[in-house]
């Protein structure tokens, strides 16, 4: 089934490949919540599963999910409640109302297998709380830019509001500077493709007022989670800057099975579409370990 979200900037051999996906669908609320897929599983090899961002979908995403395929994976994306094409998430806005509906998803579509959870920023926050209620779904937690780490004094970012403004042109003026304030360092990376993504994205997030990120839940989550834990962060994040070089003692002291934080050098906080080749390499480390 062609997905017709698919974007339209990526290079046509990437688009071609993305679109034969499956997208899959378990309830959700009063709703669905909406996966997909691409590649079979190998015997014995776990599925790799990706919880995309705040304010984002599958689509935070689109540089590594190829890559990964290539490797032999198997790989799943999830639109979190609320965010892309799935339905809010019922009783509330935050992380913590998330964890049930996917733990229900993934118990019927993996059947208790456990899987390789990569959770990028609120995505890694969520996965932390999924696992630390959850601890059998997952073989490995692979945390990606993720808040809530208690290591930064107060927020070290400012977004602008967007939705007031009467034009695109104004729209996608305030999405730029919302991009380079947050999630990519290099201005170059602010390209048409980043653009169309994040706008996309952002207009469909559908959960306001989320507060968790900005608290220390994930630290003190993920002294229930008993898999092995791995970091992986852009150098210069937004969400810590001065605060990044604490996150290795931060996740030690939290995480009973912690096996390291590894920093992409030039790269800020959506990693994985910043410095794809640097992060899929990263990753892959983490998950042969």
């Amino acid at each position: 089934m062609a997905h017709l979200d698919v974007p339209s900037l990526l290079p046509l051999a990437v688009r071609e490949r993305l679109v034969k996906g499956r997208r899959l669908t378990t309830p959700c609320g009063g709703g669905e919540l909406v996966w997909r897929t691409w590649g079979e599983p190998r015997d014995g090899a776990p599925p790799l599963v990706l919880f995309h961002g705040g304010s984002g979908s599958w689509t935070h995403w689109v540089k590594n999910i190829l890559p990964l395929l290539d490797t032999g994976h198997a790989v799943w994306s999830v639109d979190l409640p609320g965010f892309g094409e799935s339905a809010p998430p019922p009783g509330g806005s935050d992380a913590d109302v998330m964890v049930e509906p996917l733990a229900g998803s993934m118990a019927r579509l993996f059947g208790g297998q456990p899987v390789d959870l990569v959770g990028f920023s609120f995505g890694g926050m969520t996965a932390g709380l999924l696992l630390a209620a959850h601890p059998e779904m997952a073989r490995r937690l692979v945390l990606v830019g993720a808040p809530a780490m208690g290591v930064v004094p107060g927020r070290q970012f400012e977004l602008k509001g967007w939705r007031h403004l009467k034009t695109p042109g104004e729209q996608a003026e305030i999405h730029r500077h919302n991009l380079a304030a947050l999630m990519l360092h290099d201005p170059d990376q602010i390209d048409g493709l980043a653009l169309e993504v994040h706008i996309a994205n952002v207009q469909r997030d559908r959960l306001p007022r989320r507060r968790l990120a900005h608290t220390d839940i994930l630290a003190r989550s993920l002294a229930a989670v008993r898999c092995p834990v791995h970091a992986i962060y852009g150098a210069h994040d937004a969400i810590y800057r001065q605060y990044i070089h604490q996150l290795q003692d931060a996740y030690a002291a939290a995480a009973p099975d912690f096996r390291g934080l590894q920093l992409i050098e030039g790269a800020g906080h959506w990693v994985q579409f910043e410095a794809p080749e640097a992060f899929d390499a990263a990753l892959l480390r983490a998950l042969n370990v």
